[in-house]
């Protein structure tokens, strides 16, 4: 096992983050786990361990449901922090079975194949709106002007926000995001604190007029089945539909940008995309794979496990790289080429087993919807100035994209 000064692993340096894939390579050649002493977590680089861990039910998002932080070995979390763990932990992101398992079955009626594929004329006259308006401007910023606003505008619209409430939604979620990454700062997690308190403190609102006024929202319908009888708290909706703002819009934000950041990259590949409109489905799927929205997803070790002869105790904290995942030459042909053909394609940047991404074929709707109201609208679409990727390791993703069009 490689010591922690060897390791190809510094998710601090902007060099690492700019493209931390070739690391990832040395970093599979080390090993299949690796102890990082910065942040005390055992690094698995590795598809086929990935994968399999995702679905080990030795391990979990928590460890509340069992233990309590001091049976565990760990330090409870600062009680200024309380504000963010509240809200964060009682989301089903975060929860094991059996509350899992009653959140998710609640939540997941609303996204049924046939609720999302319902969506699909929506979110496409969204996509061609918003880049009628792109066009119309002769350029601007991808992320600004199509990426952010989509996905952002169908989840709201699912939820029930109106309109005119929907400006904060974004910088609360970037805010509340940043203690996701490694090591947050105090700074992080004041910012983070702070956009929880006023994120709840407006769904608290919300939740309440809806209760007087229902109406055809996901808010509503998990009022309706908690009156009915499907026990769900007010902190769990509030946790919920936090959750679903925030996953429902940050992968498929940055997978918009980092996917066309990536295509002027490969002008050969996005000349033969615009050539050929039907590449989008395995073009969505690649860009997710080549440059992975997630890069990293933790889990705790709820019972002893062992990988390639090293015991991981309980108590121990597992880091998983998507990012390295989907690059494994093992899993991947030539994993390092773009290419929009691709169909022997198991990604796992929408995770796997029962935490695996309850939005993804809504994502999978909008990425495609916004894609292809580009190429037929905006079918010169340039680069207009280099982007700044955002220093965060944990959720990829870049500053802005200038582009130009015409």
């Amino acid at each position: 096992m490689a010591a922690p000064s060897d390791l190809a692993f510094d998710p601090w340096d902007p060099a690492f983050v700019a493209d931390p894939y070739p690391a990832y390579a040395r970093l599979r050649e080390q090993g299949r786990v690796q102890y990082f002493e910065p942040t005390d977590q055992w690094l698995v680089a590795h598809h086929a361990d990935v994968s399999a861990l995702l679905r080990d039910r030795r391990l979990g998002r928590t460890y509340l449901h069992r233990f309590s932080h001091e049976e565990f070995g760990r330090t409870p979390p600062p009680p200024e922090h309380e504000p963010f763990h509240t809200l964060n932990d009682h989301g089903m992101l975060d929860l094991e079975p059996p509350d899992h398992t009653r959140i998710r079955r609640l939540v997941s009626k609303a996204f049924t194949p046939r609720t999302v594929d319902r969506l699909r004329p929506y979110v496409r006259e969204l996509a061609d709106e918003l880049v009628a308006g792109l066009v119309a401007a002769g350029g601007g910023d991808l992320l600004r002007d199509v990426a952010e606003p989509l996905p952002v505008a169908v989840i709201a619209e699912m939820l029930g926000i109106p309109e005119s409430d929907r400006a904060p939604l974004r910088p609360w979620s970037a805010d509340i995001c940043g203690m996701y990454e490694l090591n947050p700062s105090e700074e992080a997690a004041a910012k983070a604190v702070r956009a929880s308190v006023e994120f709840s403190d407006y769904l608290r609102d919300l939740i309440a007029e809806r209760r007087k006024n229902p109406g055809d929202d996901l808010i509503s319908g998990l009022i309706a089945a908690h009156d009915e009888g499907d026990r769900l708290t007010e902190q769990e909706m509030i946790a919920t539909c936090v959750l679903l703002l925030n996953a429902g819009h940050e992968a498929t934000v940055n997978s918009t940008v980092n996917g066309w950041w990536a295509l002027f990259r490969h002008p050969g590949q996005l000349a033969a995309l615009r050539a050929d409109h039907s590449l989008v489905p395995t073009a969505v799927e690649e860009l997710l794979r080549y440059d992975t929205p997630l890069q990293l997803f933790e889990r705790w070790v709820l019972d002893e496990i062992e990988i390639d002869g090293q015991v991981i105790p309980r108590g121990a904290e597992i880091a998983m790289l998507f990012g390295s995942a989907n690059h494994d030459p093992a899993v991947f042909a030539d994993p390092s080429r773009l290419d929009l053909t691709r169909r022997d394609n198991p990604h796992i940047s929408f995770s796997a087993g029962i935490h695996y991404c309850i939005g993804a074929p809504l994502a999978r709707i909008e990425l495609a919807a916004s894609m292809t109201s580009l190429l037929e609208r905006a079918p010169t679409l340039r680069l207009a100035a280099e982007p700044v990727r955002k220093p965060n390791f944990v959720i990829r993703g870049l500053e802005g994209l200038a582009v130009e069009v015409g």
